[in-house]
């Protein structure tokens, strides 16, 4: 996969998981960026940086953009969307709590785990399902249908603030059942019928 300009998250979409952070919410999208030096693909390794305190794993959907977007309908968003694959949004949670905004947070090098990118053709988007898994044990489960602002809304919303380049990525939310990572760890993402992301996690290179 072709590295992107930038990649777009959304902030609380899945009501679960902004209760369980203690958040409403937000009447809008809230949106923040990752850069693309944090990208890593499936089997390479989540180092947690040192003295940042607990670092959580958040399995997401993202949509892959096909062509160049500017102002796009709702109506009209997967003519400019070409693929979707699992990823993993990888947070030191504590650093989001102390910081006002969310970039140190969001932005150390290994936290955008990224995985195989499907074409979106012919996919059942409403029905796709997050499953995240850590040991092999389900943590987060959650839906299309869970989001407050499903991808149609996404894509034309964040087209009226930026244009989104070919390549460029949308990460949509995680569910609820966000948690901590520890060295030794393997944490998947699996979205059912596009692919399974894993990786292993281990402490930060001395």
């Amino acid at each position: 996969m072709s590295t992107p300009s930038k990649i777009v998250c959304v902030g609380r979409n899945y009501l679960a998981h902004a209760r369980e952070l203690g958040n409403d919410v937000p009447s809008e999208p809230l949106i923040f960026l990752k850069p693309p030096s944090a990208i890593i693909e499936p089997g390479d390794v989540i180092r947690l940086p040192a003295g940042v305190g607990r670092v959580d794993f958040e399995g997401e959907i993202a949509f892959r953009v096909g062509r160049r977007a500017t102002r796009v309908a709702a109506s009209a968003w997967r003519g400019y969307v070409d693929g979707v694959l699992p990823a993993n949004d990888v947070t030191a949670r504590d650093l989001q709590r102390k910081d006002s905004q969310w970039t140190r947070a969001k932005g150390f090098d290994t936290f955008c785990a990224l995985g195989p990118v499907v074409p979106i053709d012919g996919l059942d988007v409403d029905a796709l399902t997050v499953i995240t898994r850590v040991g092999s044990v389900e943590r987060q489960r959650g839906c299309v249908a869970d989001m407050a602002f499903p991808p149609p809304v996404l894509i034309e919303y964040i087209t009226h603030i930026m244009t989104l380049e070919p390549g460029d990525l949308v990460l949509t939310g995680t569910p609820e059942g966000v948690g901590p990572l520890v060295a030794g760890d393997v944490v998947e993402v699996e979205i059912p019928g596009v692919g399974t992301l894993s990786n292993p996690v281990a402490d930060a290179l001395p």
